[in-house]
């Protein structure tokens, strides 16, 4: 099965080719733009698959990550992912950012659970706990870094992403921006299964922009 992964919840707008048969990433590209995904993603997908030497005909399954993240950034991904996927009649399936980098760490330092925490601003954090084998065992949530720390302890876990230095405490530990491996997208991507449910968009939370309501007119 040939997969197609797409990223654009983050600063990165990604792509890659994964052929789920020998367990390969055919072709990875990664550009670091922080705005403008819409703008770009195509042409990021259409160099990843020249990469692989793969057609857009040849993609069987399409991974987006799904977030949370960037507001803007997430749905224009999900979308993207889902209007190709009709248009091939192909799967289509979500991955996390929380999956992609608990996953990401755990394949190096696989032998203790993990909480990742990633840096939602306003004084919370997107959080996730995970097995040392990467099943995960709390759902994502937003919390506060009191509450994230209290769960690290609660099962002896390591911490890691952006939201780190908050959970811990330390200003010593330096904070580290979230980027999401699109390889490791690809590789989760081929593992879920394909129950026909259309991915969404993980929030979390409302937008950080609001509506202006001083100009608006009252209804009759």
């Amino acid at each position: 099965m040939i997969v197609l992964a797409i990223d654009t919840a983050g600063a990165d707008c990604s792509a890659a080719v994964f052929d789920s048969g020998s367990g390969q990433v055919l072709a990875a590209v990664t550009e670091m733009i922080g705005k403008g995904h819409a703008e770009r993603l195509m042409a990021v997908i259409d160099e990843a698959l020249a990469k692989a030497d793969r057609a857009l005909s040849d993609v069987q399954r399409v991974a987006v990550v799904t977030g949370p993240g960037s507001f803007t950034g997430i749905r224009v991904g999900v979308a993207a992912a889902r209007g190709l996927a009709l248009a091939l009649s192909a799967e289509c399936v979500g991955v996390t950012t929380l999956d992609t980098l608990g996953q990401g760490y755990l394949e190096s330092n696989p032998q203790a659970p993990l909480v990742v925490a990633m840096d939602a601003k306003r004084g919370e954090l997107y959080v996730q706990a995970f097995a040392a084998d990467g099943s995960p065992m709390t759902r994502p949530a937003a919390m506060p870094p009191e509450e994230a720390a209290d769960l690290a302890r609660s099962h002896s876990a390591e911490v890691v992403g952006s939201g780190r230095p908050l959970v811990l405490q330390d200003p010593a530990v330096a904070s580290v921006a979230d980027r999401f491996d699109i390889s490791t997208v690809a590789r989760l991507g081929a593992q879920r299964s394909g129950d026909g449910e259309r991915p969404k968009p993980l929030y979390l939370r409302g937008p950080d922009a609001k509506p202006q309501t001083g100009y608006a007119l009252a209804r009759a």
